[in-house]
């Protein structure tokens, strides 16, 4: 008698007939193969793409000049035949790896900067790029922090929004009554609580759905922001005036070239993300806490016959979620943008629960794909700078149509916890 594969792993890579891996990676990736060959090679520029180097005002390595059009022939070519491996691999029932994927982006990632910038007046500030990559970056990874706990425990949060939302409204609000920056985070680490309260007492004490209670919140948490921002802080600027955190740099790691500047001398808020990034990842898998988690998210029967508490763990892991959510909203007040405005967070909790589905369902995953979006919400101010011809509406739109892209082409098949989104009804 054959074996039977058993576990998720040995499913997703075995060879029986009645078990196919999904096209959609490989169908991804030559979507964006052909793309490549159509804008790199077609319609490729000529000149050269100068990518500069430097950190508060000094040159950290010699500037690099580099002939556009016969390196993205050379990118384009690169594309396709990754694009064809990976079909050859989900052809042989062999699923394409996330590294194999992040090498294909950024093959086409270089090729597009190498092709936008070229014959420009100005170089390309690769450094400043990155520096700013990680800072817009920064609330999409808290928010997709906070899905992933949220998630694993069982509560699928559509509400990532409403928290970031909140986190920044209440941080301006304290740090300008308090005049303190640190005082400010604390409080929006208090209103992303209160709103995962909010979600859970609905969702797993009276089991209501989980997606439209999260909706229903956003809406609501914008509704109230909007309007006690266009009724109080638009004729009292008095309240809506604050201390914004300043960067500041670690001793000698910031002196490292390139990547000194662009991880160590950041804010205490992206250094906050960090911590939190380690501490869940080390959390979820090599704890006690976190056994207990998953397992309420895969098998809440199971759990609750050893005497785990279904409905407290949610609940509980719900708020420690939304206090790491709020956290990340706000860096829009303290950390970046400075005064709320109405709709600050402009989406950015849609798309860190798109980084959580992109990473599936996993911390350093779900980093990288928030990362990612990060880098083309940056795209625009880089290019500003450089002077490059790519349409201004199209970098808008960039950061949405690469959620889209990742989430329906690169992802494959993903397997969410499997209580995500299920009231447990103990029996």
């Amino acid at each position: 008698m054959s074996a039977v594969a058993t576990t998720p792993a040995e499913v997703e890579h075995s060879t029986s007939p009645l078990v196919r891996l999904p096209w959609k990676a490989s169908i991804g990736l030559g979507i964006f193969a052909v793309l490549a060959v159509v804008l790199l090679i077609v319609f490729g520029r000529d000149g050269k793409t100068v990518f500069e180097f430097t950190a508060n005002g000094g040159s950290a390595i010699a500037p690099l000049t580099i002939p556009a059009r016969p390196v993205d022939i050379v990118i384009a070519i690169v594309a396709v035949v990754l694009a064809v491996v990976s079909a050859v691999l989900t052809r042989r029932q062999i699923k394409t790896p996330f590294w194999y994927i992040a090498i294909f982006a950024l093959f086409i990632i270089t090729g597009f900067l190498i092709w936008a910038s070229a014959g420009n007046s100005n170089p390309f500030y690769i450094t400043a790029l990155l520096v700013g990559t990680v800072g817009a970056s920064t609330p999409y990874i808290f928010g997709s922090l906070g899905g992933v706990i949220s998630e694993r425990v069982g509560v699928t949060n559509i509400a990532i929004e409403g928290q970031l939302l909140a986190g920044a409204f209440v941080s301006a609000l304290t740090a300008t009554a308090t005049h303190s920056a640190i005082a400010g985070i604390i409080a929006a680490a208090a209103a992303g609580v209160l709103v995962s309260f909010v979600l859970g007492a609905f969702t797993i004490k009276y089991w209501v759905n989980q997606v439209i209670v999260g909706v229903v919140l956003n809406f609501l948490v914008i509704g109230l922001t909007t309007f006690v921002y266009q009724q109080v802080l638009t004729t009292n600027t008095a309240l809506n005036s604050f201390p914004a955190l300043q960067n500041f740099n670690i001793p000698l790691l910031s002196a490292i070239p390139i990547i000194g500047p662009v991880l160590f001398g950041q804010n205490v808020i992206v250094y906050l993300m960090y911590v939190a990034v380690v501490l869940v990842t080390i959390g979820l898998y090599r704890t006690r806490w976190g056994l207990r988690l998953r397992s309420v998210g895969e098998h809440p029967q199971a759990a609750d016959t050893v005497g785990i508490n279904v409905g407290r763990t949610r609940f509980w892991n719900v708020a420690l979620a939304g206090a790491i959510v709020g956290i990340g909203g706000s860096w829009f007040t303290l950390g970046d943008v400075g005064p709320f405005d109405a709709n600050i967070t402009n989406g950015a909790g849609y798309i860190a629960l798109a980084a959580v589905i992109f990473g599936g369902w996993h911390p350093i995953r779900a980093m990288f794909a928030a990362l990612l979006f990060g880098f083309c919400t940056d795209l625009q101010s880089a290019f500003s700078t450089s002077g490059s011809a790519v349409p201004n509406d199209f970098l808008l739109m960039l950061p949405y149509v690469v959620t889209i892209l990742a989430v329906a082409g690169f992802v494959g098949r993903v397997r969410p916890p499997a209580a995500a989104g299920k009231p447990y009804i103990k029996s």
